[in-house]
């Protein structure tokens, strides 16, 4: 996913898996902001935390397009 779009002051959605519960995921309201220890990066500031901003990152302008993404990884809905 291609981040260089975004800009400093967006909030955008993330899809955050916790890392205590690698089958848990949600999805997180973040801000983009200038990473604090690197000024010429961007990171996601979630949780009172700066995460840095990586390609990997599913980061959404939208929650119905993180929403999207996210019923179609964590559908786990049983079939007749």
């Amino acid at each position: 996913m291609e981040h260089n779009h975004f800009q400093i002051g967006e909030e955008v959605y993330v899809i955050y898996r916790n890392p205590h519960a690698v089958n848990v995921a949600n999805i997180e309201k973040a801000e983009i902001v200038r990473h604090p220890k690197n000024p010429n990066e961007l990171a996601l500031f979630l949780y009172d935390a700066y995460h840095p901003l990586e390609e990997e990152d599913a980061v959404f302008s939208s929650y119905a397009e993180a929403e999207k993404l996210y019923n179609q990884l964590f559908d786990y809905q049983q079939y007749d």
